[in-house]
């Protein structure tokens, strides 16, 4: 990669010096050419570049041309041609997210560039940021903002955690008591402290990233995870409450109950409204940190084990996580899962999310199921930059050591983790920054193992950050 003259992140596949200086005028345009842009992606992508949206005949020298031409573009999935001179820039892709990721490397070389022509494509198609709303609510408009960054980044999928013990932040319309009871915790200071999403709300963020290339994705966590539900709806428990949403960090007994038919039905009611509002084709089901404890003392579940044929509570997991990826699976979803639902079984067609380490991974892609990454050796950004600092979040290697060709295509990408126990809203983005850009480099560049060239882009490039409200919690 000759990207070195260049400050751009993620580094293009290839970049061709051309002749002469890319300076558009302050007045320049953005011309949508091919094919309608899908959810007022047009707009995002003259609002990021600072341009009118102009039609084609109404063009003038200097604008910025956007080329959809699916049938003949010769450019991959998301992929990109770009050239830019003394006469504006034409960009040329066979989808509109290929032609959003030609905008953001088109944003990063205004207002004046030495003139190029560049073709790029990223290695893996699944390039996101979990964002935990959960231990602490982050506002809509901060999940916006957030989603902008994500996407100048090329970061294309936004891993939405919405419940948890600590908090149920999303408004679902069948059942109004998880928000109004789930949403809310004792703040210890003889209030409460809380939140949640309405249901516009949900609407606004997903049009809004759409727009941006960007597919949002819910995670629902089950069976554990939940003590602000069961706060809401106790009958659920094994114990039968009364619960209370958690105050404190960590991993609780209280789950829901195997055993209880009722626990189902509310799930999938609970999983129909969220299908309603997200058209993303993943939800993502949790199914990590489950405590066995409760289960082990409950006669329901351990009935349901004797029915079923189920060994011991690990199975009963598997059978858990089964009928949900298999009711998902019926309503034409993929469920993803934390790899603790290896444990007892894998689910037909799950795909895997390897946090503890890569180990996960490598069973599932073993076993045939895509899988991905987001270990907390490299990219768990709540961790403090003493833990894990700039250079080794590029030293995140998505695919594992030893697996064949066809298991190394089950790895569909990777993500870096922002969860939110020891950082509320005005931390959080200090926490992302810089060591997303590592991350979003690694999920996107084929080849990048030069750091210190890596290192010397950040430095240029966090003027642009600055200028929108984005301080590194980590000198680069």
């Amino acid at each position: 990669m000759t990207v070195h003259f260049l400050p751009l992140i993620p580094a293009p596949e290839r970049v061709e010096p051309q002749p002469g200086t890319f300076a558009p005028p302050p007045d320049r345009g953005v011309v949508w050419a091919g094919p309608p842009a899908p959810a007022g992606m047009d707009r995002a992508v003259a609002g990021a570049l600072g341009a009118a949206l102009r039609p084609a005949a109404a063009a003038r020298p200097g604008d910025l041309w956007f080329r959809l031409a699916p049938a003949d573009a010769g450019t991959a999935a998301e992929g990109y041609a770009l050239t830019t001179g003394p006469d504006g820039a034409v960009a040329t892709a066979a989808s509109a997210a290929g032609l959003w990721n030609a905008a953001q490397t088109l944003r990063q070389l205004l207002p004046s560039s030495p003139a190029v022509a560049i073709r790029d494509a990223p290695r893996f198609g699944w390039r996101g940021l979990l964002l935990d709303c959960c231990r602490h609510f982050l506002d809509v408009g901060f999940v916006e903002r957030t989603v902008d960054l994500l996407a100048q980044h090329k970061l294309n999928r936004l891993h939405w955690h919405l419940t948890e013990d600590q908090g149920w932040r999303l408004e679902l319309r069948r059942h109004p008591e998880l928000v109004e009871i789930g949403a809310w915790r004792d703040d210890g200071h003889g209030g409460r402290y809380g939140g949640y999403y309405t249901q516009d709300d949900v609407r606004r963020v997903i049009a809004y990233a759409a727009a941006r290339g960007v597919e949002v994705v819910p995670e629902i966590e089950l069976p554990g995870h939940c003590v602000a539900a069961l706060a809401a709806r106790p009958e659920l428990s094994c114990t039968g409450g009364p619960h209370a949403v958690e105050t404190r960090w960590g991993i609780f007994e209280d789950v829901y109950c195997a055993g209880n038919d009722a626990t189902f039905t509310f799930l999938e009611d609970v999983l129909d409204e969220v299908l309603e509002l997200f058209p993303s084709h993943w939800v993502h089901i949790g199914g990590d940190e489950v405590p066995k404890d409760r289960w082990r003392d409950c006669p329901k579940c351990q009935q349901r084990m004797r029915d079923e044929g189920l060994r011991d509570e690990d199975e009963l997991q598997s059978w858990f996580v089964r009928r949900i990826v298999a009711f998902l699976h019926a309503r034409g979803r993929r469920a993803i899962g934390w790899d603790e639902i290896l444990e007892g079984g894998l689910a037909p067609g799950a795909i895997v999310q390897s946090w503890r380490g890569l180990d996960g991974a490598v069973a599932a892609v073993r076993a045939g199921h895509e899988a991905i990454v987001s270990p907390t050796s490299h990219a768990y950004l709540d961790y403090p930059s003493d833990k894990i600092d700039l250079r080794t979040a590029y030293g995140f290697e998505p695919v594992p050591a030893g697996l064949t060709d066809a298991e190394r295509r089950l790895v569909i990408g990777g993500e870096c983790n922002m969860w939110t126990e020891r950082a509320p809203q005005d931390v959080v983005w200090q926490r992302i920054f810089p060591r997303a850009l590592a991350i979003a480099e690694r999920l996107w560049s084929r080849g990048a193992d030069d750091y210190e060239g890596f290192r010397a882009r950040v430095v240029a490039h966090r003027p642009r950050l600055r200028a929108q409200g984005v301080e590194f919690g980590e000198e680069p």
